[in-house]
């Protein structure tokens, strides 16, 4: 029975990711998000305390779609510490997230939100601050060249590259994104 519930809850916070993605934060809504998922009217109210609750869960889920695998997470770290691995890992991660559209762009939804609402500003903080603390440790301990202050610029910059490819994907064609994340690495990094 709780896993059927846990089933519904995942399906519902995936539905309101489409709908933050497809029309925004102020269209979504627990009927929209009913809707979206095909289910009754009503259920998402009985999953959620209230709007804040949906926002912040729709945030979280994002992270979860986009981490990558085991068998990627294993084949990095086994993988030469050296700049042409860092590249490799670099697009991975901009293919990745910019693969998942509707995601990232939900989370630029909830970004923009979150400067009208502390409660989610503090959530989402939060959040970013761990995927870098996280991005930054595991840089630490896989010996790929460059410092914190590199892993923290990269991370900036391919933002900026995936909300591009994703809001204008006609300025840059898929090789000109791909020579981008290795003059990128190659610029940024330093042994």
């Amino acid at each position: 029975m709780v896993r059927r519930n846990d089933d519904r809850r995942a399906a519902l916070v995936d539905a309101a990711i489409e709908v933050l993605a497809r029309d925004g934060a102020r269209g979504l809504t627990f009927r929209a998000v009913d809707a979206e998922a095909a289910v009754p009217t009503g259920t998402a109210s009985n999953y959620f305390s209230n709007r804040d609750d949906l926002l912040t869960q729709a945030g979280a889920r994002v992270y979860e779609r986009i981490a990558p695998d085991e068998a990627e997470v294993e084949r990095q770290r086994t993988a030469k510490p050296d700049k042409e691995t860092y590249v490799a890992l670099m697009r991975d991660v901009v293919g990745r997230v910019s693969g998942f559209r509707t995601g990232y762009l939900a989370l630029l939804e909830l970004r923009l939100e979150a400067t009208r609402r502390p409660e989610l500003r503090a959530v989402l903080t939060e959040r970013v601050r761990a995927d870098l603390e996280t991005n930054l440790a595991y840089h630490d301990a896989s010996g790929l060249p460059g410092d914190a202050t590199a892993v923290k610029l990269l991370y900036m910059a391919f933002n900026w590259l995936i909300v591009e490819q994703l809001t204008l994907p006609d300025v840059l064609s898929e090789a000109e994104r791909d020579a981008l994340v290795a003059a990128a690495v190659e610029r940024i990094v330093t042994e």
